[in-house]
């Protein structure tokens, strides 16, 4: 794990790191981190600079992301998707959230039981639903802005302005939202986004279940799970710098 922290910090930086930096900067140890460092240059992970003893990643990285080049978001996500649907027992669904202001599905996971059917490319306003209050929270719109694109989605059934603009600020605070029956009779809906270096809402990932086959602590489990895969994926995915 203190290897995976090094690395972290050094593909971070602008410029070769070290010991002492790396050490401040990751809260390892100086004797822990030299032997870290050396054993990683040892291996070509990282390069060091005899003239300025300092450390930046090296080319013997590449041999461990050769595979993922080329690969789509869709494809590095899929597997964390198919984790979800086997322990929630529920349809997972990942949207894009496109330039226009809307999202779209991008990749799904079957779960085994009876299931509502999304189809692949399917498309909505980025407000609606479960995931479109948690990027509603992101946006951070004027309640007056914010109401005026509400007027405009079409639910099933509807929810007030003031409720969604509640479950909207909820949704900043616990990252995670529910919508029950709104968008769709009979359907319940958690989502989760996933937010660039910039904050910026990039992807959603929905849980999406009949409402008759789930409780309310099934349906919370379900948002806290799928809200941790969204932090993991965002992490992983959208790298924030290291101060």
């Amino acid at each position: 794990m203190n290897a995976i922290h090094i690395l972290r910090h050094l593909a971070h930086q602008q410029e070769p790191q070290g010991v002492a930096t790396t050490a401040r900067a990751t809260g390892v140890s100086p004797s822990t981190t030299f032997n870290i460092l050396r054993t990683l240059s040892h291996e070509g992970m990282v390069h060091f600079d005899e003239l300025t003893k300092t450390y930046r990643l090296g080319l013997g990285l590449s041999e461990l992301t050769v595979n993922l080049i080329g690969q789509s978001h869709a494809d590095l996500i899929q597997p964390e998707l198919d984790r979800l649907a086997l322990n929630l027992q529920i349809l997972i669904v990942l949207w894009r959230v496109t330039s226009d202001h809307h999202i779209n599905v991008i990749a799904s996971a079957i779960p085994r039981v009876p299931h509502v059917a999304v189809r692949l490319d399917s498309r909505l306003p980025e407000l609606v639903g479960a995931s479109g209050r948690c990027i509603a929270g992101l946006r951070e719109l004027p309640d007056d802005d914010l109401r005026r694109h509400f007027s405009a989605l079409r639910w099933d059934n509807p929810p007030t302005f003031e409720t969604y603009l509640a479950e909207v600020k909820k949704a900043r605070r616990t990252g995670w939202a529910l919508d029950e029956n709104c968008l769709y009779h009979g359907v319940s809906m958690v989502g989760s986004a996933i937010t660039d270096q910039n904050s910026k809402p990039r992807f959603a990932i929905s849980g999406i279940a009949i409402s008759a086959q789930q409780d309310g602590a099934s349906i919370h489990k379900a948002g806290e799970s799928i809200h941790e895969a969204a932090q993991y994926l965002q992490r992983s995915l959208f790298p924030r710098p290291t101060l």
